[in-house]
């Protein structure tokens, strides 16, 4: 990002990235608590987040991979939550997060053993490109995952702690054989990884929130 901060610690619409997500989930009446996890020595958040927000806790556990800062603020909430309390695990680098959209995820995956996670079907031609050749992807199936990614605590830990090479906590679960369900997302919960990024994402944020829609359904 070329940036004197981390991303999540830069302004966009006024206020911090990681402000922006925090408030879509304060937002939501589904939620009962917010734990951000950070570095040990991250010297940002309690300019970006202050202290005295109700529902709100920041836990300085951060480790060296998303997968360790996960596990970490797991163990850390583990005498505040229950084994099969629900927890979404979000970037906090996706700002463009609604309501609605928390709403939706949580909906899909009511009464679901496993869990589920936005994501949003491959619309563009995927080429792979190695040792010379160009080849052409059939796209169909193909979702990219977002976030929030939301399982029961119990079995969220359990996966990170039997997988530590994982990308995302839909992996880990998966590792133990189970099938997350693909809940559509929105492209405006695009994560900020470039700085272009950062128009995108001050363009939905002054855009018409988005409202639930019919999905289309994964196989």
């Amino acid at each position: 990002m070329r940036a004197d901060c981390p991303k999540q610690y830069l302004h966009v619409a006024g206020k911090p990235v990681l402000r922006h997500t925090v408030d879509a989930f304060l937002a939501s009446p589904a939620i009962a608590h917010v734990f951000i996890v950070v570095s040990p020595d991250d010297g940002w958040v309690d300019e970006a987040i202050p202290s005295a927000r109700e529902k709100v806790t920041v836990l300085r556990c951060g480790g060296k991979t998303r997968r360790d800062s996960v596990l970490n603020g797991l163990d850390a909430i583990a005498g505040r939550v229950g084994p099969q309390d629900w927890v979404l695990v979000h970037d906090a680098a996706r700002p463009g997060l609604t309501p609605a959209l928390i709403g939706k995820l949580i909906a899909a995956i009511d009464g679901d053993p496993v869990g589920g996670l936005l994501a949003l079907p491959v619309a563009d031609t995927v080429k792979r490109s190695g040792q010379g050749r160009l080849e052409t992807l059939s796209r169909e199936g193909l979702w990219l995952a977002q976030t929030p990614q939301a399982f029961r605590h119990e079995l969220l830990a359990r996966a990170l702690r039997n997988n530590a090479d994982v990308t995302d906590e839909a992996s880990a679960v998966e590792a133990l054989g189970l099938v997350p369900q693909l809940v559509e997302g929105h492209a405006r919960n695009n994560k900020v990884t470039m700085p272009a990024d950062m128009e995108l994402v001050e363009m939905f944020l002054a855009a018409r929130p988005v409202e639930n829609k019919p999905d289309r359904k994964a196989d």
